[in-house]
């Protein structure tokens, strides 16, 4: 995911203000989930567990990247391919639903671990982590995907 980050960020910097705050919230999202994960490069020789703490904070970044999306950065993206014909203008209305249907599965996680109170939920984390790898990874594509209408119709 890092990489297509770095990717998208090539191709699409630059050429919006929002879309380069939004790509780095995306980064600092991956990079911490990473983390929380442990996986590349912040695997851990000894697997153990992150904190609550840590958890917490990324459940705050994911909470922010998923509103910072839809309150802020797709009315814009849809606005703008709405002033460039019917074509972009239905597939972005196509792309905003399925990209909202990843983020219950962040709202999920968020209410989960954001607020518990022992570490006794960290049972499940493994698990958890995977599922919502899963659903950001999910995102991310139509995210790009929307990008990349803009991108290549309208630049």
């Amino acid at each position: 995911m890092l990489r297509k980050l770095e990717k998208a960020q090539q191709k699409w910097g630059g050429a919006n203000s929002l879309v380069d705050q939004w790509l780095e919230h995306r980064r600092k999202l991956l990079v911490n989930y990473c983390q929380v994960a442990g996986l590349p490069p912040y695997n851990a020789e000894e697997k153990t567990l992150p904190t609550i703490e840590n958890i917490r904070a990324f459940c705050g970044l994911l909470v922010d990247y998923v509103s910072e999306g839809h309150f802020e950065v797709y009315d814009q993206l849809v606005t703008a391919c709405e002033k460039h014909g019917q074509s972009s203008k239905a597939l972005a209305q196509q792309l905003v639903p399925r990209i909202s249907d990843t983020t219950d599965s962040a709202l999920d996680f968020n209410d989960k671990y954001s607020e518990a109170e022992s570490d006794k939920v960290l049972i499940q984390l493994d698990q958890d982590l995977s599922s919502l790898g899963h659903a950001m990874e999910t995102r991310f594509a139509l995210e790009d995907e929307l990008l990349e209408v803009l991108h290549t119709k309208h630049s």
